[in-house]
């Protein structure tokens, strides 16, 4: 009786885990798990499994502790490439491909990027950024990319991802940004949202210092890639200002800046097929990766 129990209760269990971690379904050509907590060069520390939940189109990915690479082939490749970030205040990756799809079938390879959350280790998510870029151009010949032509994008706090890993990274610093309505500020905190996302990157033991270190507008350079900016006016959650004060740090360094603000349209656009700006967005990325 008591062997029957125990297997009625491991089944229930498995029935609650796949319930809470369905397949995650992405429509790529090709799914690269890149590494994990175990064989990265550092670890997030987070105990916790991964948890899984279906939300709308897409994804809603926490504790993440495995890197993984869901990459969409261009059609007609024009030789640009793009490492995606997605947002989730760096508590979350919330994973949508819709923008990917659509980048790929328009000539521009895209890699959305499940990279593992910081958990106050702010090494783990750069070090993910760094890997994806890299794949980008170590795969270059057999995808049809100029490894010059290799950018990184990111919504939210994987906009400040990309923003940051655009400043930071020296060995693979990628040759373009786009960033969409990003957190980019640890100097301004328009909304407690954008506050707990730099709370969880840094971690509770942060300094005044940690913060400037990671305000991506007070690491710009003239070596700063150029870069793509886009956000809605009625964001509540990252304000515009984060736009305009990364925006007007470019300018300042003489790096090419294009910028972009949208009536309406709050904060998350990925998954709204029927937002009435959606098509001048993707238009907007590819007319303006297509440039460089």
């Amino acid at each position: 009786m008591k062997r029957v129990l125990l297997i009625v209760a491991a089944a229930v269990m498995a029935a609650a885990t796949t319930a809470q971690n369905p397949t995650i379904e992405s429509g790529a050509d090709e799914v690269i798990v890149h590494w994990n907590n175990d064989t990265a060069p550092h670890s997030s520390l987070d105990p916790k499994a991964e948890v899984v939940v279906k939300r709308g189109s897409g994804y809603k990915v926490t504790h993440t502790s495995e890197t993984v690479f869901y990459l969409f082939k261009a059609q007609n490749p024009t030789g640009h490439a793009i490492a995606h970030f997605p947002g989730g205040g760096y508590e979350s990756v919330n994973l949508n491909f819709g923008m990917a799809k659509w980048l790929s079938q328009n000539g521009i390879t895209t890699v959305i990027v499940k990279y593992r959350l910081p958990n106050g280790h702010r090494e783990v998510p750069l070090e993910d950024a760094k890997a994806a870029v890299a794949f980008l151009r170590q795969n270059a010949e057999r995808l049809g990319i100029d490894p010059n032509k290799v950018g990184v994008s990111g919504n939210s706090a994987g906009g400040h991802l990309a923003a940051w890993s655009s400043n930071v990274l020296e060995d693979e610093r990628p040759n373009f940004a786009v960033l969409i309505y990003p957190v980019i500020s640890g100097k301004i905190w328009s909304s407690r949202s954008q506050q707990a996302t730099l709370e969880r990157l840094l971690g509770k033991w942060r300094t005044d210092i940690d913060i400037e270190n990671h305000s991506c507008e007070l690491l710009v350079t003239p070596q700063t890639p150029p870069t793509l900016l886009l956000h809605s006016d009625d964001d509540d959650l990252a304000a515009t200002c984060n736009s305009t004060l990364y925006y007007k740090a470019l300018k300042h360094h003489g790096v090419k800046a294009s910028l972009h603000f949208y009536p309406s349209g709050g904060h998350g656009w990925f998954g709204r097929d029927k937002w009435e700006y959606r098509q001048q967005w993707l238009e907007a990325v590819k007319e303006w990766v297509s440039s460089l």
